[in-house]
């Protein structure tokens, strides 16, 4: 698991990121189950995660994206054949360019990271734009922190929290924790503490440390009323439903 941590001022403000093998095929799985991908139909689809090298090669070589995916991310981790990263990029950079959105995820990763090809920001950036527009959650969040570290685009808080705003709706605990700290500072969105604490609730909730860690610094700095209306907005809140962009006692005088 790769991650990185970037702390502001006095509070824990955490950005992590990177390829994780377990939560790629997590996403993987979602999107088979909830039908938005197009062989989820198809009740006797390969089992792409276990497919034998050759077999996963040969698909790969076919011209099929979801087999040319996962040939990367085991040359990406190194999984039953010699990391290699350019053989990872050359992977993810045939189904980025059919348009699979973890792919295009993953390629800008190795772009951010300067593994299988030169460090280049604004390419990855252009591939998550394409994974993020797409709807996958993790393509928005790396995206928003491109725009909140002003990293291949110029700086721009809005756009960050637009970002991770999307991402967070999705239930990305990640997301959820930036945006409660964009809402703390006031990058982006008018300085909200209610909402800081909200989505630090969320993010807490799906076992973010550093969210409850927050989550007990926002709460000294509350009203009992503004921690009511916290809780009260976490708790009713729902994966896929829109989040409040305004409370009506946590913003600054």
């Amino acid at each position: 698991m790769i991650k990185r941590k970037i702390v502001f001022c006095r509070l824990i403000y955490t950005f992590m990121k990177g390829i994780i093998m377990k939560r790629l095929f997590a996403i993987l799985a979602m999107l088979l189950l909830s039908g938005a991908m197009p062989f989820a139909a198809h009740a006797q689809e390969p089992d792409y995660k276990n497919l034998s090298l050759p077999e996963l090669t040969r698909m790969a070589m076919a011209g099929d994206a979801v087999a040319q995916f996962f040939l990367g991310v085991r040359y990406e981790s190194g999984q039953s054949v010699l990391r290699d990263y350019r053989q990872a990029v050359n992977w993810f950079q045939k189904a980025a360019e059919q348009g699979y959105a973890p792919a295009q995820h993953d390629l800008g990763v190795m772009y951010e990271d300067g593994r299988g090809v030169p460090q280049d920001y604004r390419q990855a950036v252009n591939w998550y734009q394409k994974a993020a527009e797409q709807g996958l959650s993790e393509a928005q969040f790396n995206l928003g922190l491109m725009y909140a570290n002003g990293r291949g685009v110029p700086q721009d808080y809005r756009q960050a929290v637009n970002w991770y705003q999307k991402a967070a709706e999705q239930g990305y605990a990640l997301a959820q924790f930036n945006l409660g700290a964009m809402h703390y500072y006031g990058q982006g969105v008018p300085q909200d503490i209610v909402l800081a604490y909200a989505f630090a609730n969320l993010a807490a909730a799906d076992g973010n440390k550093t969210a409850l860690e927050n989550q007990d610094i926002f709460a000294k700095e509350m009203t009992h009323a503004q921690i009511e209306e916290g809780q009260a907005i976490a708790s009713k809140w729902r994966v896929g439903q829109p989040l409040p962009t305004t409370s009506k006692t946590g913003r600054a005088q």
